[in-house]
């Protein structure tokens, strides 16, 4: 088993409190997302699980058993970082088995060969083998970097933020492999990004951070359709949720400040009117920005749309969300 729990894990730089409190159950083979923005705690709380923080208060388990004496080479975790880690005069097969020749693990040399091999043609590398690491494009390097931490077989994978120095295409990609490894090799990997469309396509489970506590946790699904707050909802959903004041459209609850709008939730045909500023054909998608009552307000409609900037149209909330003065959801 390899679950991993954090009990009230907090972590203290100075005066600056990076995690506060964070209480987190990753199941066994899931692949977690931590979410938020610079600052929000997650990459100090990838760090607290492998060992290179320590932790200030609470506790971290891995497999059952608690961690927080034991060195970053005993929890048996491996860490994939924001830039490639890569040992530039040695070959794309020395990289791979650099990590299992430590006086740890001391692994056979035909097991090495053999782990190697597998793990290179998992990631579409095998080609490149007796490459040097300096002849390899920026997205291979990243394959050999990630290769590095899954020919260990550790117990838990981590990783911070691995593709986003790579360009739109390439990451589209490297998504898409990333979760078929995931996948088929049932890791647990905690996975750290201020990407949404990372989070959305690849999670089991999301963690959204704001200044170092755990605000919420659940599937995306769940934190797309059922945020606590207007901060989660704008966590997740691109464009983002429409965030207006709560009388713009009618029938807002007591209490309720902001009325959040997903672009879908928008019908149209009733309700107040607004102008239509710009049309923006996506192909699969149309979005129009609209302004309503003085405030911008983007929804989709259909894809052969003849509506363009000056038109008027009128539109009314379905499914809307509600919170109140301080972003809590009401309801």
């Amino acid at each position: 088993m390899s679950e991993v729990v954090l009990d009230g894990a907090s972590k203290r730089f100075g005066s600056t409190v990076a995690v506060d409190g964070v209480s987190m159950e990753v199941p066994d083979g899931a692949f977690v997302v931590l979410l938020g923005p610079t600052g929000a705690g997650k990459t100090t709380t990838l760090r607290l699980i492998a060992g290179l923080e320590a932790l200030d208060a609470g506790d971290i388990r891995i497999g059952g058993r608690s961690v927080v004496r034991d060195t970053p080479a005993q929890r048996n975790v491996a860490m994939v970082f924001q830039q490639y880690s890569l040992y530039p005069h040695l070959t794309v097969r020395e990289n791979l088995a650099f990590p299992l020749r430590s006086p740890i693990l001391r692994t056979p040399e035909d097991q090495i060969a053999r782990k190697v091999g597998e793990v290179a043609e998992v990631l579409h590398i095998a080609h490149k083998l007796d490459n040097k690491a300096t002849a390899l494009s920026g997205g291979e390097m990243q394959r050999v970097s990630i290769g590095r931490a899954l020919v260990r077989d550790p117990a838990v994978h981590l990783m911070d933020e691995p593709l986003s120095s790579l360009d739109a295409k390439l990451r589209s990609d490297l998504r898409v492999e990333l979760k078929r490894i995931q996948s088929s090799l049932g890791a647990t990997m905690l996975y750290v990004t201020h990407d949404q469309i990372e989070a959305m396509t690849m999670a089991t489970h999301v963690g959204v951070l704001d200044r170092g506590r755990l605000v919420q946790f659940g599937t995306p699904r769940e934190i797309y359709e059922d945020p606590v707050s207007l901060y989660v909802a704008g966590r997740l959903g691109l464009p983002r949720i429409n965030a207006l004041p709560a009388d713009v459209f009618p029938g807002a609850p007591v209490g309720a400040r902001t009325i959040g709008l997903r672009p879908e939730h928008l019908q149209q045909g009733a309700g107040q009117e607004g102008e239509v500023l710009r049309v923006e054909h996506l192909g699969d998608q149309t979005r129009l920005h609209l302004r309503v009552q003085g405030h911008d307000i983007v929804t989709l409609t259909d894809v052969h749309t003849g509506l363009g900037p000056g038109d008027r149209l009128a539109v009314a909330p379905r499914n809307a969300l509600y919170f109140d003065a301080a972003g809590a959801r009401i309801g």
